[in-house]
């Protein structure tokens, strides 16, 4: 076998910056040079030099000097640069469109959501009003982060997405099929040369879950995550990462068969998950009037309302099975709840573990977490935005200055 070349030195560099902006943004606390070197194994030097290009780029910010604990100068702690380079997540939903934009320290400059019904829409209506939208909010970010350079746009889509050609394989909730490649002139015409993906929006929601690098941890590093709209969306993540699959397409919870023999879904297959715990399929079994919402049913549940409540437990056992196939499938005994579910999750929680226990295998020498996901609103936005600032720190060099 032939030997794998070895990495020149314009290659090593790239990678060692990488390590430098990843290690210092990874601080649950700022870290001065001689930390970052003593976690790297660079040399002082080494990380000196590549923390001043950082610096220069506007990646990186030196805080005030520390107290001295001793005779010499002071360590002075670095942290990531606040409103210097951002990031925009979209989301298109069958009931909103929404969007965010996030800095290098996770802050909010700007978040909005407009409501609609974009059921059997028309793409390219849909994709001009994102357009607008994207307009408005980075002029809202830039009002408060003037000058800030926009690394990336992430697009969430409630259906197949093929993310490496831009491509929408189907979303049947949207009526969408086969837009190869999406078309994203609207939000380019806003964006300059910023990349614009394409993103699953369970897939991004998930992504938010998982604590931002240096934050605290609010969820098992391992999960399943699972929302209701009209849909089902769902996502898995081993160890703070995605797993997607061969083709990038796996956690389509909502299209695990239930009942062979029961309704016809919007996908064309008869007895999915989707119409039995989709929020307009446990709507219609509750027989509450056509516009209701999640609130609505909870008040009927609380009131003692039959069908309200019957459509709900129904949904819940339907839920639960499909996740504990789910579980006895991969050996993930966490599940997030996010979307219309996290407005439901203290009834569901419940009847979802009693599924588990019941039904996954392993669950004698096992226990279970049903919870709420830690981030609710806006959450397909919040991961886009943040993958878009990940690309940044998994490769510094085309910020720099003079690069």
């Amino acid at each position: 076998m032939a030997a794998s070349p070895a990495l020149g030195q314009h290659s090593l560099r790239e990678q060692n910056i990488a390590l430098v902006a990843r290690e210092i943004f990874g601080a649950p606390t700022p870290v001065s040079r001689a930390d970052v070197a003593a976690a790297t194994g660079l040399t002082r030097a080494t990380v000196s030099a590549l923390v001043d290009r950082l610096i220069e780029a506007r990646i990186v910010v030196e805080l005030a000097p520390a107290p001295a604990r001793r005779a010499g100068r002071p360590a002075v702690p670095l942290a990531p640069a606040p409103r210097t380079i951002i990031s925009l997540g979209l989301e298109v939903n069958v009931g909103y469109l929404a969007g965010t934009v996030l800095d290098l320290t996770g802050a909010t400059l700007a978040t909005a959501t407009v409501p609609g019904d974009f059921h059997a829409s028309d793409p390219a209506a849909v994709l001009a009003r994102l357009g607008a939208l994207t307009a408005e909010l980075l002029a809202a970010a830039r009002a408060v982060a003037d000058g800030a350079r926009l690394a990336g746009v992430r697009v969430a889509l409630p259906g197949l997405v093929d993310s490496a050609t831009s491509t929408l394989r189907v979303a049947p909730n949207l009526g969408w099929a086969e837009l190869s490649p999406v078309d994203t002139s609207a939000i380019a015409a806003h964006t300059g040369s910023a990349p614009i993906t394409i993103a699953n929006e369970a897939k991004l929601a998930a992504l938010a879950q998982v604590p931002a690098l240096g934050a605290e941890a609010q969820t098992a590093s391992s999960f399943l995550y699972v929302s209701a709209d009209v849909g089902i969306g769902a996502a898995i993540v081993l160890d703070r990462e995605l797993f997607l699959g061969g083709r990038g397409w796996s956690g389509e919870l909502g299209h695990v068969v239930v009942d062979p023999a029961g309704p016809l879904c919007q996908c064309g297959a008869t007895g999915c998950l989707e119409q039995y715990a989709g929020t307009d399929a446990v709507l219609r079994a509750a027989r509450l009037p056509r516009g209701s919402s999640v609130a609505d049913l909870l008040r009927a549940v609380a009131d003692g309302d039959g069908p309200a409540s019957a459509a709900l437990d129904r949904a819940g056992h339907a839920l639960g099975a499909a996740l504990a196939d789910f579980v006895n499938l991969i050996d993930v005994p966490t599940v997030l709840l996010g979307g219309a579910y996290s407005e439901l999750a203290d009834l569901l929680e419940p009847v979802i573990l009693a599924e588990l226990e019941t039904r996954v295998l392993s669950a004698p020498w096992s226990s279970f977490m049903v919870d709420r996901a830690p981030v609710g609103v806006g959450a397909a936005t919040i991961g886009g935005a943040r993958a878009s600032l990940a690309d940044v720190l998994d490769d510094p060099t085309p910020w720099l200055v003079g690069a």
